[in-house]
């Protein structure tokens, strides 16, 4: 018997990184999954892997910046299922740039993802959660935590999903309903490979290096985890761990640090 038996996992942007990766985790520890994301012939390559392993998967295209498409993916779980234990609020991804560079519309897309797309997940599932006296997971990131030079937009989005995780936390614990706000370093994902205008670009170079990146499948592991024990918050990798650390004791010390190292990369 796995963490995950008998249970329901609905995850937002499950076609590649994290969403698909905690996606199996969930599968190999027993549970059943709902995969939705854009990206219809992924979710359904990765709804056939899973029922391999003998574990039940419903794919749904879905965009969560779209009114109407989560309520059909949730009515569609709740047909073949019946319930829903977990909630991943997962998908997102980043706008970058100098704030002078950007616009208003780059500024709206970031948020109807990031923001209003995870308000949706939440607001179209919560009946449910509470009804299994379940877990909402929201990813957040360390940019949670601290904004970086190019990446206001994706800074401003995230700290929004910080204080959401806090607030529903206390709101939603009279109805046995856990909060988890998940905060990943850097991972293996398609991310940074996504551009201001949302759109994958296969092509594009990752410029982190490769040692400071954990595959996706060692933070789904993670991920699970802090699920299946209700934690507060789950903070993945040391260098997140750090980065957040120094953040809220010496903010100074990161202030320098970041003033003096951050800004040599090229104006975009």
């Amino acid at each position: 018997m796995g963490n995950f038996s008998g249970t329901v996992t609905f995850i937002t942007g499950a076609s590649s990184g994290l969403g698909a990766a905690l996606a199996r985790e969930v599968a190999q520890q027993g549970g059943n999954v709902v995969l939705t994301a854009r990206r219809q012939d992924r979710l359904e390559s990765l709804a056939t892997e899973i029922e391999k392993m003998d574990r039940r998967a419903l794919a749904v295209a879905c965009d969560v910046t779209q009114d109407g498409d989560l309520e059909q993916a949730v009515a569609k779980a709740i047909e073949m299922f019946g319930r829903i234990d977990y909630v991943v609020a997962n998908a997102g991804f980043g706008v970058a740039g100098r704030f002078e560079n950007l616009t208003m519309d780059d500024h709206r897309r970031q948020f109807e993802t990031n923001v209003f797309g995870v308000l949706r997940t939440i607001q179209t599932t919560l009946q449910y959660l509470i009804t299994s006296r379940g877990c909402l997971a929201i990813i957040g990131t360390v940019n949670s935590y601290m904004g970086l030079p190019r990446l206001s937009s994706y800074a401003m989005s995230k700290f929004a999903m910080h204080g959401l995780a806090d607030s529903l936390r206390y709101e939603l614990r009279p109805h046995g309903v856990s909060v988890v706000f998940i905060v990943p370093g850097f991972i293996e994902t398609e991310l940074r490979q996504v551009n201001r205008q949302g759109e994958y670009q296969p092509d594009a170079k990752d410029r982190i290096p490769r040692w400071l990146r954990l595959s996706a499948g060692k933070a789904a592991r993670q991920i699970a985890k802090a699920l299946f024990k209700r934690k507060r918050e789950k903070i993945i990798t040391f260098h997140a761990v750090a980065a957040v650390f120094l953040q809220r004791h010496v903010p100074g010390l990161v202030y320098m640090l970041i003033s003096r190292f951050g800004m040599k990369s090229r104006r975009v």
